[in-house]
This record gives C-alpha cells, sequence and structure tokens, in this order.
C-alpha cells in the first residue's frame, strides 16, 4: 500500500496507555481520525508525544488500551505498519561513513522497493538535498540531517506520515521544506504531527491534547 493509491486512512486510540515508571509516560488518550489531513499531538514536555507516535508505529507495544490503523477498511496490525507508516524521529541515525544517497538507497534496498533509484532520487528532492546525494553524511549540518530523516520516511510514499517536532534544527529554508510536504502529503494522506512549536500547529486540521508531564502523577 502507497500514498500513491490515495488509500481510505482511519486511525483510532481507545485509551491507549504507555507507562516507563509509575509517574512516567503516556496517559490514557481517546480519539479517532480519518485522512485526508493534519492532526497536532500537543502537551507539555513529558506528556508522552514521542511515546504516542512510536505506538501508532507499532514500536512500542502500550500499558494499556489500543490504536487501531484501517486502510480501506482494513486493521494493520503493529508488526506491518513499517510499509505504510513514515516516522521522522531525531532518534533515526545513519551510516555517517556512506553517502546522502548511498543511506537511502540501503533503505530502500531493505524495503524492497522496485524502482530503488528512482525513489531515492524523489525524496531526496522533496527535502532540497538532490545536490548533496554524494556527500558523506558526516559532513552534514544537523539541519540537513533533519531533511535527511525526511527523506527516509518519504522514500516508500508512505499513506501515513509521524512528524516528531520535525522543524528541529531547522533553518527558515528547511522550515518551508518541512510546510511543503505536510501540505502535499495532508491533502492525500494523514499526518501525525507532534510538536509544541505554533508555526508547526498552524499546519493542522484538527488537534490531539495530551495532559500530564514530566513529574506530574499517572
Amino acid at each position: 500500500m502507497s500514498l500513491a493509491e490515495n488509500a481510505d486512512i482511519v486511525l483510532e486510540a481507545r485509551n491507549v496507555e504507555h507507562r516507563f515508571a509509575p509517574s512516567r509516560g503516556l496517559n490514557p488518550a481517546t480519539f479517532s481520525h480519518r485522512g485526508p489531513g493534519c492532526v497536532a499531538v500537543l502537551g507539555p514536555n513529558g506528556a508522552g508525544k514521542s511515546t504516542l507516535l512510536r505506538i501508532v508505529a507499532g514500536l512500542l507495544r502500550p500499558s494499556s488500551g489500543s490504536v487501531e490503523l484501517l486502510l480501506d477498511g482494513r486493521a494493520v496490525p503493529p508488526p506491518e505498519r513499517r510499509r505504510v507508516v513514515g516516522f521522522v524521529s531525531e532518534a533515526l541515525s545513519f551510516y555517517d561513513e556512506l553517502t546522502v544517497g548511498e543511506n537511502l538507497a540501503f533503505v530502500a534496498e531493505a524495503r524492497g522497493m522496485s524502482d530503488r533509484s528512482t525513489g531515492v532520487r524523489d525524496a531526496l528532492s522533496q527535502v532540497g538535498l538532490l545536490d548533496r546525494s554524494d556527500d558523506r553524511v558526516a559532513s552534514l549540518s544537523s539541519g540537513m540531517k533533519q531533511r535527511l530523516r525526511l527523506a527516509f520516511a518519504l522514500l516508500h510514499r508512505p499513506p501515513l506520515l509521524l512528524l516528531d517536532e520535525p522543524g528541529s534544527h531547522l533553518d527558515v529554508a528547511g522550515r518551508a521544506v518541512t510546510e511543503a510536504i505536510v501540505a502535499g502529503h495532508r491533502a492525500r494522506g494523514l499526518v501525525l504531527l507532534a510538536t509544541n512549536d505554533e508555526r508547526e500547529t498552524a499546519l493542522a486540521d484538527s488537534r490531539v491534547e495530551l495532559h500530564g508531564g514530566l513529574g506530574d502523577p499517572a
């Protein structure tokens, strides 16, 4: 399933919760959103924004509750979500000794993409890094690496795009790239945008408010 197919996409959370410790984690959250569109996930530091995105991506199992992702009426279980989800997180690291293009080509091969060279070129073009394709990742600035994380998420044209504070380290030009990506994707798929930045919140059609924060009791 790819974004090009314009799948009917629904994301539903029912009292989803996660605990790293008695007073740390994601407090119960319930919401339902249907694409196309962009949903901002808001809340203070420690409220569980990143945790929620990891649960949606199928990377973390909730302590209780559930998150269901439906594509054209079919439930996509967590182990299969890597095929249909693009995830931007600062935790994503690269092979610094490889070039920008080689890093993306490695991921394209691991995903079994049929036209890898076109996919890599298109992803780099979207984030404004096509002219840096032959540069080693070690030479990139923090802002350029953030753009590369966006390229990783876009590579397989996923219906669901998860963005965890995508504006981190980006300059004005980089933010414009992010805004263009969100604008294009929200018209065809679903974007879940975790942020405390009002400029990014303004990109959303709706919001999910998370409560709690570091040090708050469960």
